[in-house]
């Protein structure tokens, strides 16, 4: 087994007790990276833990991989989405509560019985409350022809899912849907007027410095060859490494642990009032409040806490950050296999860490 690692030495490091090598060693002893990885068929592990707004330290595990690694985010494309629907939002490019067929243009919802008396807004599209249908995607590998977007919304082939559509009234009850977050990246493609990786590198990564991470899809050769490929549940990889997803503000993005980790700090930040990188404080406390149910407008909520996690083909991964800036982890896996080996990791890292039960 290699390991890579990223340590961060800073303020709050001596709150806890022993080096803090000693620590992630514990963490270690917790979880077995050697024999947990083995037995689950997962070929690659890379996480990041943030400490009182700083990252304290990362690691990775697994042949050929570091802490740089590119894995898929899978569903954890949603919250950083819906930061840069959020800030288009400040900016008066659209109300959180205008039926987006009033601001939509390369596509409409097609109404019916449930939109008689309710439409399709970004709040409802962001905490699953619009009523729209398909709740994943399972992507498309390398032989596959790649669908345009409309294309997807409409389940017209080379699709492989059903049309988005509104299943019940909007607003009326929390449904997930990956479908809706696609509605919103051609609304927000058509607000800005650029595709969706460059408007999401100008509004959200270049701000965050999270220079490793793309939207791009497919994948450009020069990224490529810094990603884990994507294994099955057997042990055998994907076809071509891994699938492509052209649903991008549902599954999209190309990451590491380490700039989940920016990410979820900006938001803490953004949060405590000491940052408003993208998003005023008020925009940044509706991700995290819930709406129905455990969401609030782009993340999961759990009392004190807010994440995401995601699974895409051949990726599964998670982040969990603690809503008063104190504590989170970002971990990321290559397999069809890995949220129990996530799941693993997280008790570790909170056991060690002292943090709530639950959170996985």
């Amino acid at each position: 087994m290699h390991r890579r690692s990223f340590l961060l030495f800073g303020a709050g490091a001596g709150l806890y007790a022993g080096p803090l090598e000693d620590r992630i060693r514990r963490i270690e002893q917790r979880w077995l990276p050697v024999t947990s990885m083995a037995g689950d068929r997962v070929p690659a592990v890379s996480m990041a833990v943030f400490h009182n707004g700083q990252i304290e330290w990362a690691r990775a595990y697994g042949v050929a991989t570091t802490t740089g690694t590119l894995f898929q985010a899978a569903s954890l494309s949603k919250p950083l989405a819906a930061m840069a629907a959020l800030h288009m939002a400040q900016h008066g490019n659209f109300g959180l509560d205008d039926n987006v067929n009033t601001k939509l243009k390369s596509w409409q919802v097609p109404d019916n019985e449930f939109t008689a008396t309710a439409k399709v807004t970004v709040r409802g599209i962001l905490s699953h409350t619009a009523g729209l249908t398909v709740p994943s995607f399972p992507g498309y590998d390398e032989d596959d022809e790649v669908p345009s977007v409309l294309e997807i919304l409409d389940g017209k082939l080379p699709a492989r899912t059903l049309p988005v559509r509104v299943s019940q009234p909007p607003g009326a009850q929390f449904l997930y849907s990956g479908g809706g977050y696609t509605v919103l990246q051609v609304l927000l493609e058509d607000r800005f007027g650029k595709a969706f990786p460059e408007l999401m590198r100008r509004i959200v990564l270049q701000r965050l410095s999270l220079y490793t991470s793309t939207f791009e899809q497919p994948l450009p050769a020069e990224s490529a060859a810094r990603a884990a490929v994507g294994f099955h549940q057997n042990g055998r990889s994907y076809t071509g490494g891994w699938h492509t997803y052209p649903e991008l503000a549902a599954a999209g993005l190309w990451t590491t642990p380490i700039d989940l980790a920016k990410f979820a700090l900006e938001v803490q930040n953004t949060l405590a009032g000491k940052s408003a990188k993208v998003l005023e404080k008020s925009a940044a406390a509706l991700m995290v409040t819930p709406h129905l149910g455990a969401y609030g407008l782009g993340f999961e909520t759990r009392p004190g806490w807010f994440g995401h996690g995601g699974a895409n083909a051949g990726y599964r991964c998670r982040l969990w950050a603690a809503r008063d800036g104190s504590h989170g982890a970002a971990v990321m896996t290559n397999s069809d296999n890995g949220a129990k080996l996530v799941d693993r990791i997280f008790a570790a890292i909170a056991a060690e860490s002292s943090w709530p039960a639950g959170l996985a």
